[in-house]
C-alpha cells in the first residue's frame, strides 16, 4: 500500500486552504484525491483545468463511459 504525504486540513494555508474549502462545499468533505495534490496546489489547478477542457468537448454520458472503461482496464475497484 502506498502512502502519500499530505497537508492536513487544519494546517492548510493560502491557495490550498481555498482548494480544501471549495472541495468541502462541493462534496461535504475533502476527498483523498484533492489531498493527494496538497503539496503542490498549482498541479491540482492545472489538473482541474485539464479535466475541464476534456469534459467541455464531450457529452457527460461519453465522459462517464470513457472513465468507466478506463477503470475496468486498470482493474480499479474504487
Amino acid at each position: 500500500m502506498a502512502f502519500i504525504k499530505t497537508v492536513p486540513e487544519e494546517q492548510a494555508e493560502g491557495a490550498l486552504r481555498e482548494i480544501y474549502e471549495t472541495a468541502r462545499k462541493s462534496h461535504g468533505y475533502v476527498p483523498n484525491y484533492v489531498k493527494a495534490f496538497s503539496l503542490h496546489p498549482e498541479v491540482y489547478a492545472a489538473w482541474k483545468n485539464f479535466l475541464g477542457v476534456i469534459q467541455s468537448r464531450m457529452r457527460l454520458r461519453r465522459y462517464e463511459l470513457v472513465t468507466f472503461a478506463a477503470a475496468m482496464v486498470l482493474r480499479c475497484t474504487t
